[in-house]
């Protein structure tokens, strides 16, 4: 069987795994879910240094400190960042990639970079002089796509136990070395499967690593580990036997 890591994006801890960690357990697999540093149970650590390479440093930590080899590392939306430096830096104890909502990033761009500049406004307002994003109020009426699925137990989760992110996991550059190519897989929730297709062939900046990768589609809202978890779960376990 498989060993996962699983890393939430962003204002999550590694509760939010808590379903499709026990199924995948159930199905044989070792699950370690992540929570990064300054969120959630963590979220006292969250001083204005914690960034990206803090947050890469909190997973290939983990998998070095545990011995793990042949790890399916999966990165959900704004975890995609980490991930992608941490199998760059470690790819020998990486056998798959997973990005969950997320993709590849190339090396010098953040996750702000794939936001207009209105929004990077408008999100640096929220900051004001802080160094910590705060969470959205998770209104199904004001975000219907990315929170499609919810129930209103799921919702009033993410309300009660969401927690501002630092800001600077989503401003730093992502720093990639170069060094060996790991294999790639994209769980596709908001994105149809085509769409993904088109922007890969086309090389856009956001899905063209995942060129040669495996492509799977779990259609539901922006967080699947919370509205889909068994779906969620069945597909991992689907690309560990791959």
């Amino acid at each position: 069987m498989a060993t996962f890591v699983l890393v939430p994006g962003f204002w999550l801890g590694g509760w939010a795994w808590r379903e499709v960690a026990a199924t995948l357990r159930g199905q044989g697999h070792e699950v370690y879910p992540v929570t990064l540093t300054g969120v959630a149970e963590r979220a006292h650590l969250a001083g204005p240094e914690v960034g990206l390479e803090t947050h890469t440093t909190d997973i290939v930590r983990l998998i070095e400190v545990e011995d793990q080899r042949d790890v399916l590392l999966v990165g959900h939306s704004g975890g995609g960042l980490p991930v992608t430096q941490a199998a760059d830096r470690i790819p020998d104890r990486i056998a798959r990639v997973v990005y969950v909502e997320s993709g590849p990033m190339p090396d010098g761009t953040s996750q702000f970079d794939f936001n207009p500049p209105e929004e990077q406004e408008r999100l640096r307002a929220q900051v004001g002089d802080g160094h910590l994003l705060p969470p959205p109020a998770w209104d199904p009426a004001a975000d219907p796509e990315n929170l499609a699925g919810l129930d209103d137990a799921a919702l009033a989760l993410l309300r009660t136990r969401a927690t501002a992110h630092p800001l600077r996991a989503a401003t730093d550059k992502v720093r990639r070395t170069g060094g060996r190519a790991v294999p790639t897989a994209l769980v596709a929730s908001t994105f149809p499967l085509p769409m993904v297709e088109e922007m890969i062939a086309q090389g856009h900046p956001f899905f063209a690593g995942l060129a040669g990768g495996q492509l799977h589609a779990l259609p539901t809202g922006h967080w699947p580990m919370l509205s889909e978890p068994k779906g969620l779960a069945t597909v991992l376990d689907t690309i560990a036997r791959g």
